[in-house]
């Protein structure tokens, strides 16, 4: 059977949209310092949080419409009617966890202009209710299609996954956004750069760890304590896949941790910084590719089932 490409495709754009609401804000909250947030980057990443959740709000209507053609069975989106998308919001999961979701981006909307003036609290309010926001995925994936103890152990496994993920895709888009600032070669920008890239190695480490064991359960759970036949199914293909993109993803952020991030802060001090800040700003942008690769594979796993039909 044919993927369903649309579904897909908003799937993805759903996981990367609320992985920057939740993740931009975050990284300015952990990983920049009391005078780091007063400069345009911090503000900045408010501002693309609310971009971000107005995005989300629309992707989420759209994401209820096909849940709801889905459950249906309708033909075309001119069959629905209020009645059935109701009930969908009213009587199921996922209608709950959508409503959730809209409060939570509502909610991100709201903060900013209210607590504007007070930069950390703001970027406090935002992160968790992008937290919120993003892990109501949870329930559009196979993890809410167990029952009792299993299920909720599935749905904290897949939302701390979502949210190890969130947090370094948000480190890794600032992280891409500081380089670009960098090509004017302002000794600020490229100081900030040079402290956060070196300065996320222990949360790194924790994000690595917490994406492997979260990852390892939910295999465990929706195939089993077994990898015969990974290799037999359009999931499992797509899976080892997405453990490939991982691994070199590790290895470019292994790379940008111990060899161009010392490098870059070697040159700073030398005041020939143009050539170390090309090279980590590669690095990102390849690590960045992979992260988007792993989003996709990850919105197509979701829409499959584990064991062949």
């Amino acid at each position: 059977m044919p993927p369903d490409w649309q579904t897909v495709l908003v799937r993805f754009a759903l996981y990367l949209d609320l992985m920057l609401v939740f993740g931009l804000p975050f990284f300015a909250l952990h990983a920049l310092r009391g005078d780091e947030r007063r400069p345009p980057f911090a503000a900045s990443t408010l501002h693309v949080a609310a971009g971000g959740a107005i995005v989300g709000l629309v992707l989420s209507v759209g994401s209820l419409g096909m849940m709801a053609k889905a459950l249906s069975g309708v033909a075309e989106y001119s069959g629905l009617d209020a009645e059935t998308i109701g009930l969908v919001v009213t009587a199921t999961d996922f209608g709950l966890a959508w409503c959730v979701r809209m409060v939570a981006l509502l909610a991100v909307l709201l903060a900013i202009p209210v607590c504007s003036g007070r930069r950390k609290h703001c970027l406090g309010i935002v992160t968790v209710a992008g937290a919120v926001a993003l892990s109501t995925l949870a329930w559009a994936g196979h993890g809410a299609m167990d029952e009792g103890a299993r299920r909720y152990l599935h749905l904290g496994a897949d939302i701390a996954h979502l949210l190890a993920a969130g947090t370094w895709i948000g480190a890794l888009l600032a992280f891409v956004w500081m380089a670009v600032r960098a090509r004017r070669a302002t000794p600020e920008n490229l100081a900030m750069l040079s402290r956060t890239a070196s300065g996320f190695a222990f949360v790194g480490t924790l994000i690595v760890a917490m994406l492997v064991l979260t990852g390892v359960i939910n295999y465990w759970l929706i195939v089993g304590p077994s990898l015969a036949g990974i290799a037999s199914t359009a999931y499992g293909l797509l899976l080892l896949a997405k453990l490939g993109l991982f691994g070199a993803m590790l290895g470019f952020a292994a790379l940008n941790r111990y060899r161009l991030s010392p490098r870059l802060a070697a040159a700073l001090a030398s005041g020939d910084s143009g050539r170390a800040a090309s090279a980590l700003r590669r690095s990102l942008w390849l690590e960045t590719g992979c992260a988007a690769a792993i989003l996709a594979l990850v919105a197509w796993l979701g829409t499959l089932s584990p064991v062949p039909l």
